[in-house]
């Protein structure tokens, strides 16, 4: 599955970066084309990632939410169809979704097993 590009968001030579954090532990994934990101590939590491952290996240929509997130940074922040502070105040199955100034955009939510897993997207200048 790619993310589709948006006529109203695309900004060339945008690229992002997604901590993913569980409990104590974070990997770091550079995402050069966030547009054109394979977001199957992307879940994998973190899938891979989290299971060996002994954490499951089959259960929780991460590959739902990480296209959205992408669009809400590397998008406009105001006007445009998917945007950070729209995802935050519409949330995202059961994620606590918080947007900092500066274009950072993070979901948090607890695993079954009682880990909790973070996600921080932000641009990388």
């Amino acid at each position: 599955m790619r993310l589709d590009r948006d006529a109203y968001s695309v900004q060339v030579g945008v690229s992002v970066v997604l901590d993913v954090i569980i409990n104590d532990a974070s990997v770091s994934l550079q995402i050069d084309a966030p547009f054109q990101t394979d977001i199957d590939v992307l879940y994998s590491r973190i899938e891979r990632f989290a299971s060996s952290k002994g954490t499951e996240i089959a259960a929780l929509d991460v590959r739902g939410l990480i296209p959205k997130m992408i669009r809400g940074i590397a998008g406009c922040e105001r006007g445009c169809p998917a945007n950070a502070h729209d995802l935050v105040s519409r949330g995202h199955k059961g994620f606590d979704m918080q947007y900092v100034d500066g274009g950072i955009l993070t979901a948090r939510i607890k695993t079954p097993e009682g880990s909790v897993l973070s996600l921080k997207l932000f641009p990388d200048f």
